[in-house]
């Protein structure tokens, strides 16, 4: 099986038979916790047949990838290119997969308090544990019309992890409202989600956008 700047591989994830993706499997394989591929430059290979859809499911050739340590091994090898692509890397390849949304899903939310400062804490579906903080900020984005304003966090390198509902429930939990904004604090920082409006027809505020969802 070859790949081609043009075609995708064709390959069973549970396969070892020597397959572009086997091989990428047997060398992300040697890897513990997300690689170091900002330091990486290898040629590019292609494109594999691995999308994640908006959910973070993970599927090669239209199928779910069901082993979620192979998931868990993709991700650590997962870069988000320049060009907002994304690509799976290791020293000596290249290949691009297609990511409907972004790559994550945040699953998990806990809040700590760390000499007298909030934290919000997220885990993701691929194990991922961030702190909300300047290097990991939290962000609102439109969702479409209807669906109100959707948080994502970034993870790591470019990458960013959608808020699954029930999270974006418990976030609601802690909006503090300053001013005109309204947002939450975590790492010493507020992280601003939206703007207060009032109107005739209002008798109190609401988020601008509509209600925060995922």
């Amino acid at each position: 099986m070859s790949v081609t700047k043009q075609g995708e591989t064709k390959a069973d994830p549970d396969s070892a038979d020597g397959s572009a993706l086997a091989g990428l499997i047997a060398r992300a394989g040697s890897f513990r916790g997300p690689a170091p591929v900002h330091l990486w430059n290898p040629a590019h290979c292609g494109a594999i047949d691995i999308r994640i859809d908006r959910a973070g499911t993970w599927h090669h050739e239209g199928r779910p990838i069901l082993r979620e340590a192979l998931v868990r091994l993709f991700s650590t090898v997962l870069r988000r290119e320049a060009d907002g692509g994304y690509v799976l890397v290791t020293p000596a390849e290249k290949l691009d997969i297609r990511v409907d949304d972004v790559p994550f899903l945040a699953v998990e939310m806990a809040v700590e308090t760390s000499e007298g400062r909030q934290n919000l804490v997220f885990r993701t579906n691929v194990g991922d544990v961030v702190t909300v903080d300047a290097e990991h900020p939290l962000r609102v984005a439109e969702a479409g019309e209807g669906e109100g304003l959707v948080p994502y966090v970034r993870v790591r390198g470019g990458l960013d992890a959608r808020l699954a509902r029930p999270l974006v429930h418990e976030l609601a939990d802690h909006f503090e409202q300053r001013g005109a904004e309204i947002g939450v604090v975590s790492g010493g920082q507020f992280f601003v989600l939206g703007q207060v409006s009032e109107g005739p027809a209002n008798d109190g505020a609401e988020l601008s956008g509509g209600a925060v969802s995922a």
